[in-house]
């Protein structure tokens, strides 16, 4: 049968270009014609492009901290032919501050982390971050390999890489519908229709009402608001050098950002996917929570947003194909870890796409397809 001349065809379709959709499309457009869709008329509007990322060996629940070890050569540009050509981290550090109160939290991170950090004295984190409140922490721990990243570079250069090798990245182009046929998938766009035997579901805040548009049903996805305000220094100081600031609950952080500090609550306020905007509320207490842990007054606030990142019930990323619908792949779930974990997540998820291994530098990190599957039944009732 002849096919539609507004019919593309292709092997897979990637549904959304953030970090996760821009770096699975990559990987996959190695061997195989991809089509990645965006609904904006930018790649990386939400999440991927409000990220103030940085990357640390500390963070998240061990499937991520896994990943990001083994994403860590490709962020710093030792990858040769494999990746940047030059290191996607500048070196940052965070220091972990606990009051007094807080003891028990820090000794529980300490055992869980291992060797990942090193424990400082109140005095010892006191002179490393120095408008920290006096007296305000009684220990603290250390992450000395953690590290800015340039989230843009990163994204960019696998959005260069993914149209070097011949991928279609569709801007603008909002999806429609998805329907199951025969032979995979018919993928409606406001632009036309695209046939693929795959659709990757690389949405985030909008993945699972991509799977409930596909007919597959959800996972559970939960999109959590987390606020960010630009302000000033107190006078006279430099904060570049000064190590990101994360409170040991996570209830605050503050990081330098081309002399000014970036300062958030760390909220985690469940939100629908939108275009999310800062709550009055969270400003002011992060203002607050700043102000109690830092001897900085906010008198001006420079620039205020926030983003959502998108969790499942489990709090660790699903990377693979649904059960319930051949051909649908879900990538989704990556919470505030994306862009850190974003180049193993991809190798991984493209190499289980193509029904592969995943790449054994992976694996030796303990990441397994088994970790990565959709969990069916996480899904709240």
């Amino acid at each position: 049968m002849a096919v539609a001349a507004d019919v593309k065809q292709c092997d897979v379709v990637v549904v959304g270009a953030g970090i996760a959709g821009a770096s699975v499309a990559a990987e996959l457009a190695e061997s195989r014609n991809v089509i990645l869709l965006e609904r904006e008329s930018q790649p990386g509007y939400h999440t991927t492009g409000r990220s103030a990322a940085v990357f640390t060996r500390a963070y998240g629940p061990p499937v991520i901290r896994a990943l990001t070890r083994a994403s860590e050569s490709f962020l710093r540009g030792k990858d040769g032919l494999a990746g940047p050509a030059e290191s996607q981290l500048r070196p940052r550090g965070v220091l972990f501050p606990a009051r007094s109160d807080q003891m028990d939290k820090l000794d529980r991170m300490a055992e869980e982390l291992g060797d990942t950090v090193e424990a400082l004295s109140g005095s010892q984190v006191r002179e490393m971050m120095p408008i920290l409140r006096d007296g305000y922490a009684a220990a603290g721990l250390y992450d000395a390999t953690a590290a800015d990243i340039e989230v843009h570079g990163v994204h960019q250069y696998y959005l260069k890489k993914f149209k070097s090798l011949g991928g279609e990245l569709q801007t603008g182009d909002e999806l429609l519908g998805l329907t199951a046929s025969g032979s995979g998938w018919e993928v409606e766009t406001r632009s036309g229709v695209i046939r693929a035997a795959v659709v990757v579901n690389a949405a985030g805040a909008w993945a699972d009402e991509v799977a409930e548009l596909a007919g597959v049903g959800s996972l559970g996805l939960v999109p959590k608001r987390r606020t960010a305000l630009l302000v000033s220094p107190p006078e006279n100081c430099v904060p570049d050098p000064w190590p990101m600031t994360v409170d040991v609950e996570e209830k605050f952080y503050l990081k330098p950002d081309a002399g000014k500090l970036l300062i958030s609550p760390a909220d985690a306020t469940p939100s629908p996917p939108c275009d999310a905007q800062p709550d009055e509320m969270d400003v002011a207490i992060c203002v607050d929570r700043i102000e109690t842990a830092f001897d900085l007054s906010v008198r001006r606030i420079e620039h205020k947003w926030a983003g959502l990142r998108s969790f499942l019930p489990d709090g660790c990323p699903a990377a693979g194909y649904d059960p319930r619908a051949a051909g649908f792949f879900w990538l989704a779930g990556q919470g505030g870890y994306g862009i850190q974990s974003a180049p193993a997540l991809a190798r991984a998820a493209a190499a289980l796409v193509l029904e592969m291994p995943i790449p054994s530098d992976i694996a030796d990190e303990g990441v397994e397809a088994s970790v990565l599957a959709p969990r069916l039944g996480k899904v709240a009732a």
